[in-house]
């Protein structure tokens, strides 16, 4: 079946599949943006052990997501993987670091050989959920604003600036989408609190942190969009392979796709309807409109960022050093053996949807938190 696809097909299917992951990552950062908030709502060292829990049940999903994305970009584009982790490499230790206190946290807050006191570990959530949410949206903003890199003949990488990817917070443009993120995770984590904790005082300051991130976040997604519309963007001779400049390249690609068109619209009012729906109404099923919306919304950008004849990570001072879906990716061979190897992945999300369920059978409350034995 897939070795009698052509190469640009699979390319393109992984390319989907890895776009896919990536949405799917975006959405479960709710517990990112959850973990910013245990000293905001959480006033009490119960309210905090609450947050801490209804979160923990969650926070493998993101990490095993994110190395999963990693993986699944390494196999089907190594030469991404290669010039951005070789070349950014503070940036993307910066985010690793992040994510490695988070799993140390979890694992050892409440434990009896706790050294470093829990207050300690609760600050470590607390960063992992500002700096990994910020520094990832900065770092897929460079997909449409460019990177300082160049390659050679034998594609080694070279970096025009010794920042290594951080030099990227400068640009405001990726600082919006960087925000963008951050914003929406820390909305998601509030609509997921009102889904999955029975206590009236957290769900009392929840509502009210709710209204007072939606407006930023929805300050700094309408500057990305508008921004990223307006902008040049990184068009790909199909016949020579020739990088160059396209004005308004990205809003051209979001008329081209009409199937992505929708998918953003409709990603977006469904993101707009669980906020509303969270602050309207009790009952916590704000998630369920905006989770979902967060996957078609963040899906549309990395098709907006690849498709089209679209460099998805190009280089803003060697513009043929940019990379593509066609000069980037696996060979034909290792494409058809992971396409063999991908058709496990719905059985995988049904697992995943099974225990998700089976942890959120009933909310968490104080009473379950004295009583469990396991606790976070």
């Amino acid at each position: 079946m897939f070795g009698n696809l052509p190469l640009l097909a699979l390319q393109q299917y992984w390319f989907i599949i890895v776009s896919l992951l990536g949405s799917i990552l975006v959405f479960l950062f709710f517990v990112q943006g959850g973990q910013t908030f245990l000293f905001r709502i959480g006033k009490s060292e119960t309210e905090r052990t609450i947050i801490v829990n209804t979160l923990g049940r969650k926070w493998e999903f993101t990490f095993s997501t994110l190395v999963t994305f990693g993986g699944a970009f390494f196999a089907s584009f190594p030469l991404f993987y290669a010039t951005s982790f070789g070349g950014a490499y503070w940036v993307w230790m910066a985010i690793l670091f992040a994510f490695v206190i988070q799993a140390v946290s979890y694992e050892f807050r409440t434990k009896a050989s706790n050294f470093l006191g829990q207050r300690t570990y609760e600050w470590f959530l607390f960063i992992n959920g500002l700096l990994g949410t910020f520094l990832i949206g900065v770092a897929v903003a460079t997909f449409f604003s460019g990177s300082q890199f160049s390659l050679n003949e034998m594609n080694s990488v070279r970096w025009a600036t010794g920042a290594r990817g951080l030099e990227a917070v400068l640009s405001a443009f990726n600082l919006s989408l960087g925000l963008t993120v951050f914003f929406l995770a820390r909305v998601l984590g509030l609509l997921y609190f009102q889904k999955t904790i029975d206590n009236d005082n957290i769900l009392t300051r929840t509502k009210k942190a709710l209204l007072y991130n939606a407006i930023p976040f929805v300050v700094f997604f309408l500057t990305f969009a508008v921004w990223l519309m307006l902008r040049e963007g990184y068009a790909v001779n199909p016949e020579s392979g020739e990088v160059f400049m396209e004005p308004f390249k990205y809003l051209h690609n979001l008329l081209a796709m009409p199937v992505v068109l929708v998918m953003f619209l409709v990603g977006v009012l469904a993101v707009l309807g669980g906020i509303a729906i969270g602050l309207l109404r009790d009952g916590g099923n704000g998630i369920w409109f905006a989770g979902p919306g967060t996957v078609l919304v963040v899906f549309s950008l990395f098709m907006l960022a690849g498709f089209n004849n679209t460099a998805f990570y190009p280089s803003a001072c060697d513009l043929q050093s940019s990379l593509t879906i066609q000069n980037a990716s696996s060979s034909h061979y290792t494409l058809v053996a992971l396409s063999w190897v991908s058709l496990f992945v719905p059985f995988v999300l049904a697992y995943i949807i099974y225990a998700w369920r089976a942890l959120n059978k009933k909310k968490i409350d104080e009473k379950e938190m004295q009583e469990e034995h396991h606790v976070y």
